[in-house]
């Protein structure tokens, strides 16, 4: 079995990446091997274009019997505590489109994307269901990747009441997007670091969420 882990930047997986080094043969850069299965690790860097290439890239190279994005990312719910695991269900673009006036118009009423033109569905870039999902024991949510992080209230509020999404990412999309078009089984799973609220540091629990994130990752990739 050939498993993709990705994730935006190495800091995010770090701690799991030194455990795999110890439990699994390193024969490459970042690609691990044991009884059968082959683990390729890697590092995008941040935003969909950076996720998008460095994904084929490797997709490219080798054919993925599965593949997983863990990461950050930010609520917009308080129903999620900080710190907390969610597996991301489906992607949207959130600024994707052009401004008419005050308006907003996305790439579907553009008329350049129909909403079921593939890989979309209904809009949305979809997990189709994978055996190892059954292994993936964490709320599902729905997504929204953008290339500028939310910060203004206004925009919050425009973002949350169109799109409906639970999280917020730079990266979702493209991952999701890249794996339906290879025809990839993927998962993405985020653990939340802070709220979507106006840019407050002090409010960040990112240490906690990346002790959580790589607690679950170590776990699950130990249980494939």
């Amino acid at each position: 079995m050939n498993i993709l882990l990705a994730a935006a930047t190495e800091a995010e997986i770090a701690p799991s990446i030194q455990q795999i080094a110890t439990s699994w043969q390193q024969v490459d850069p970042r690609v691990f091997q044991r009884q059968g299965k082959r683990l390729t690790v890697c590092i995008t860097g941040v935003g969909m274009m950076a996720t998008a290439y460095h994904l084929a890239k490797a997709c490219s190279a080798t054919r993925f019997d599965m593949a997983l994005q863990a990461g950050i990312g930010g609520a917009f719910h308080r129903q999620i505590n900080l710190g907390d695991l969610v597996f991301v269900r489906s992607e949207q673009l959130g600024d994707l489109g052009a401004e008419d006036g005050e308006a907003y118009l996305d790439i579907f009423e553009l008329g350049l994307l129909q909403h079921n033109e593939l890989p979309f569905t209904g809009g949305r870039l979809a997990a189709p269901t994978a055996d190892f999902h059954k292994l993936i024991d964490l709320p599902p949510v729905d997504g929204l990747t953008v290339n500028m992080v939310s910060g203004n209230e206004a925009s919050i509020i425009r973002l949350a009441e169109r799109y409906q999404c639970g999280v917020e990412s730079m990266e979702g999309a493209a991952f999701h997007y890249v794996c339906l078009q290879e025809g990839i089984p993927f998962a993405q799973v985020r653990a939340i670091s802070n709220y979507i609220e106006r840019r407050n540091r002090a409010n960040w629990k990112i240490g906690d969420a990346i002790t959580n994130l790589n607690s679950w990752l170590v776990s699950f990739v130990g249980r494939l």
